[in-house]
């Protein structure tokens, strides 16, 4: 499958605050909050979620296409996801702005506060599809994450119109975005990419109940956290998938970006909808267990030694071998 993963492109600077926010809250005093937390360590890494699902992607052997705005100091940037297998061509340069950054301080529980500068990712909205495909000789699915909002839109829109299958993930900018653009977003996607909260915020915004939205997508996705994740689909039984075993927990952020990486690959082999999830849980263990969203190695026997023992040695033989 040619997929192309529309999504923000940014830097990530990760601090970790050694007590709890929570501590630190007092209830009756919420609408005025003035905080500054001292932090042991800063961590700046490559993110994004465009990257770092095109990252995990390219680990697993594929070949996806970066859609997405950068800066002129995107350069190393570049190289890095060159070198895993990710095709940045159709990555648009800023003339005037930097790459965003996404700066986030986790607490003692994994807890987080984060704040996000879109910079050249505004210019996102110029990004038009149709070269893409032209260039790479098709599109079977784009999935459409986070990004700036209009183009979020266009590039849904565009799908529509060309008959390009695609796939909504609107995670973090469900936030800011109204009923009508969740709507638009979400509506005759092939999949829709949620965690429970999420799920119910679109819920809530547009005002569709879970069996209206499952009547408008394909195949509805709802990571569940440490629960692992949900499936379904309209007329058939959810398939639920757990996580395999952690061996540590180190760093939350990227793990759902991995997942959906995981998944996506899974599809891209031609595997059940359970196989491709279980692909998705295993590639989000091995971002959890590491600082860092694209800092995890797939190192193929112990990928397949505890894929085998999360899942079964039946359901390892099937991914196999697709592993490089």
């Amino acid at each position: 499958m040619r997929i192309a993963v529309t999504g923000s492109i940014a830097t990530d600077h990760l601090m970790s605050f050694p007590g709890r926010f929570a501590d630190q809250l007092v209830a009756d005093q919420l609408h005025t909050v003035s905080l500054s937390f001292l932090v042991d360590t800063l961590d700046v890494r490559r993110g994004g979620v465009g990257p770092n699902i095109c990252f995990g992607m390219g680990v697993l052997g594929l070949r996806p296409i970066l859609v997405g705005a950068a800066g002129e100091d995107f350069a190393d940037y570049r190289a890095w996801l060159d070198r895993h297998g990710v095709d940045t061509a159709s990555v648009h340069i800023s003339e005037v702005q930097h790459t965003a950054r996404f700066v986030c301080t986790t607490d003692a529980d994994h807890n987080q506060i984060a704040s996000f500068y879109t910079g050249a990712m505004s210019e996102a909205r110029q990004i038009e599809l149709q070269p893409v495909a032209e260039r790479v000789g098709g599109l079977d699915l784009v999935l459409i994450s986070a990004d700036d909002p209009e183009a979020m839109v266009r590039h849904t829109e565009e799908c529509r119109s060309r008959g390009i299958a695609f796939a909504a993930d609107p995670s973090q900018q469900l936030a800011r975005m109204e009923g009508e653009d969740i709507r638009l977003l979400i509506g005759g996607a092939e999949y829709l990419f949620t965690n429970e909260y999420e799920a119910a915020l679109i819920e809530t915004k547009t005002g569709w109940t879970a069996d209206q939205i499952l009547a408008k997508v394909g195949t509805r996705v709802t990571t569940l956290g440490a629960q692992g994740v949900r499936i379904d689909r309209e007329g058939e039984e959810p398939v639920v998938v757990g996580c395999p075993e952690e061996e540590q927990k180190a760093d939350p952020t990227g793990v759902g970006d991995a997942f959906r990486a995981g998944f996506l690959s899974g599809l891209s082999w031609n595997l059940s909808l359970e196989r491709a999830a279980q692909v998705g849980c295993m590639l989000a263990t091995l971002v959890i267990e590491t600082i860092g969203t694209q800092e995890y190695e797939l190192r193929r026997g112990h990928f397949m030694e505890r894929f085998a023992k999360a899942y079964g040695h039946d359901a390892a033989g099937e991914i196999a071998a697709h592993l490089p």
